[in-house]
């Protein structure tokens, strides 16, 4: 049984607000937690969105924030689905706005975020103090990306206070303004140095939680590893070595309550491993839906996410003609971000008509209807802190062909001769982010997917993975008990 009593604080939780992968861990991790007899409570900004998605809200307090800013309410809802009790900072002028949790788009930023998450990280500090008149008090609190990055640097500054965790899920986004936002923000002077908040010349919100946080995670081994040298450490690689004593690598888990394909309520046919047959019935039933010749012989690629170089889909847009003058395969692809890359799509979608279909934006059922219909899942990432489509991807049975990357490389089994006579091999791995690399692993894979028997034992093994929440929320727990020990 845990005796911690966490503050999980974070910018999007799953099914609130979402833009990525932070949102389904804070959706997910505290339930697990929860399960393990931890006492959770999650704290995020009250956007309009997810005030909207909440069928029962109680304000609970009013937090005095200092920094010259005013008071704000504290909202008490619970996660829906959940017994997990969540948090909400209502800030009207911060966070009821149309638009994203961070832009009024997918792509842009808020002209104030650093106010806002300002905002919101006092407050979290104000709860962690016990200043909110609020009858529990966490003993530690859990922060995550750059959003929550200044809560370890505030509280470092009080005599008692709880431990800190700091979770980098993805160190791309790191927080940047200027110094004179410094200023505005009223933060304390001894922040800032070169040891501290600055970092050449700017105000880093993510540092606050790198330099300052007792215990540092992040969310897969291979990418705990990465951040500490130059090619993935954005500037950060010297203090996350210094500080390599405190940083672990915690796989994130898969919802399994969410993405199932036994039970998973948005797919035409369910089934599992011992019905894979089933799975062509969701196949032709998306091909005909996204325009594509019904034919199950035909391999169907899939591939979901934001259309950006980090994610590949250059490498894969790229690689598209040869594959497709040289191969009967389909691809349909679900996500939004760079102009460049939608047009790009747009184009070589005109150009194949019944080969590749995309639909530019996010729909949570296509999501989950591409997972239950493809063959294989393409995830050409140049570099991914963890992945989470390629665990979905291995439970729905839909082959993952992925870059040897962060947690990519943590979690897919490369089928090479000796892994497939082994038995182990779950999918395709390519070692060097070009198209060329993953050209060639997916001619691997389609090789593979012409020999059903060999196929579908790869497929069958990836069904047979566990990577759900309990264990990675035990190995936080234990993380939780060690942030403790270093700040008693």
């Amino acid at each position: 049984m845990s005796s911690e009593r966490v503050l999980f604080v974070a910018s999007e939780v799953h099914p609130l607000v979402k833009t990525g992968g932070l949102a389904d861990v804070a959706g997910a991790l505290p339930v697990a937690l929860k399960a393990l007899r931890c006492d959770v409570r999650v704290m995020m900004p009250a956007y309009e969105a997810a005030l909207e998605r909440l069928e029962q809200v109680t304000e609970i307090a009013s937090l005095d924030l200092g920094g010259g800013l005013p008071p704000v309410r504290l909202l008490e809802s619970q996660l829906p689905g959940t017994s997990v009790t969540v948090w909400l900072v209502d800030s009207p002028p911060h966070f009821r706005r149309a638009g994203g949790p961070y832009g009024p788009d997918g792509n842009g930023d808020w002209p104030d975020n650093a106010e806002r998450f300002a905002v919101f990280s006092r407050a979290a500090v104000a709860v962690a103090r016990g200043a909110a008149g609020l009858s529990w008090q966490p003993t530690v609190v859990h922060c995550n990306d750059w959003q929550s990055g200044l809560v370890p640097a505030l509280l470092s500054l009080e005599a008692q206070r709880p431990a800190t965790v700091f979770t980098i899920h993805n160190l791309s986004y790191q927080g940047l303004f200027p110094w004179e936002t410094f200023r505005a923000l009223a933060l304390p002077d001894e922040l800032w140095s070169m040891h501290g908040l600055e970092f050449f010349g700017q105000l880093s919100f993510i540092k606050g939680g790198l330099a300052y946080a007792d215990m540092l995670s992040t969310v897969s081994p291979q990418y705990a590893r990465e951040i500490t040298r130059p090619e993935f450490g954005y500037g950060l690689e010297h203090l996350l070595e210094h500080r390599s004593d405190r940083l672990v690598g915690i796989l994130n888990g898969a919802d399994y309550r969410q993405w199932n394909p036994a039970r998973d309520p948005y797919l035409p046919r369910r089934y599992n491993a011992y019905s894979l047959p089933d799975k062509r019935i969701n196949k032709t039933t998306l091909q005909t839906a996204m325009g594509l010749r019904a034919d199950p012989a035909v391999p169907l690629l899939g591939m979901i996410g934001r259309l950006v170089e980090q994610k590949g889909f250059d490498l894969l847009l790229d690689a598209l003609p040869e594959l497709l003058a040289a191969e009967d395969l389909q691809l349909v692809v679900l996500g939004s971000g760079s102009p460049h890359l939608e047009e790009r799509l747009r184009q070589t979608a005109a150009a194949w008509p019944g080969r590749v279909a995309a639909h530019l934006g996010y729909s949570e059922e296509l999501a989950h209807r591409i997972e239950g219909a493809a063959d294989m899942f393409v995830m050409p990432s140049r570099f991914e802190p963890c992945g989470l489509n390629q665990i979905y991807s291995l439970r729905y049975g839909t082959v993952p062909v992925v870059h040897r990357t962060g947690g990519l490389a943590n979690t897919v089994i490369d089928a090479s001769p000796d892994a497939i006579k082994a038995g182990i091999a779950t999918g395709f791995v390519f070692d060097e982010p070009t198209a060329p690399a993953l050209a060639g692993a997916i001619h691997r894979a389609l090789a593979c997917y012409r020999q059903p028997r060999l196929w579908k034992s790869i497929q069958f093994r990836g069904m047979q993975q566990d990577f759900s929440w309990r264990r990675s929320a035990q190995q936080y727990i234990d993380l939780y008990r060690q942030a403790m020990r270093l700040a008693a």
